[in-house]
């Protein structure tokens, strides 16, 4: 189970974007990597097809980065804090803080 998923809200906690905050746009389990939004941006040079309505120029859009590197944000302590897994009373798992023991999963 992952840590990390869709629409989750996490900060990154290494590298050159450290300490920004985003919402996870893909989760690429098969390779341990997310897309955050605003963080890694990269330029992107397009040639313009006016087949496909794209016009050319440099793009800047998001690049994955690690797994590892990103810390997912508690709603409750409204800070980025380890997350701990719980079986539900229905058998299912749920992702807990550590610190509050907020629930994450609705």
């Amino acid at each position: 189970m992952l840590s990390v998923r869709k629409n989750d809200r996490v900060q990154v906690i290494s590298g050159a974007d450290a300490g920004k905050q985003g919402r996870v746009l893909q989760v690429f389990p098969k390779k341990n990597r997310v897309l955050v939004e605003h963080v890694h941006i990269i330029k992107r040079h397009t040639r313009p097809n006016p087949q496909k309505q794209i016009k050319g120029g440099i793009a800047e859009k998001e690049a994955p980065i690690n797994i590892s590197n990103v810390q997912l944000v508690c709603p409750t302590c409204n800070a980025p804090k380890r997350m701990g897994v719980r079986i539900a009373g229905d058998g299912r798992k749920q992702r807990v803080c550590k610190k509050c023991a907020t629930v994450i999963d609705k």
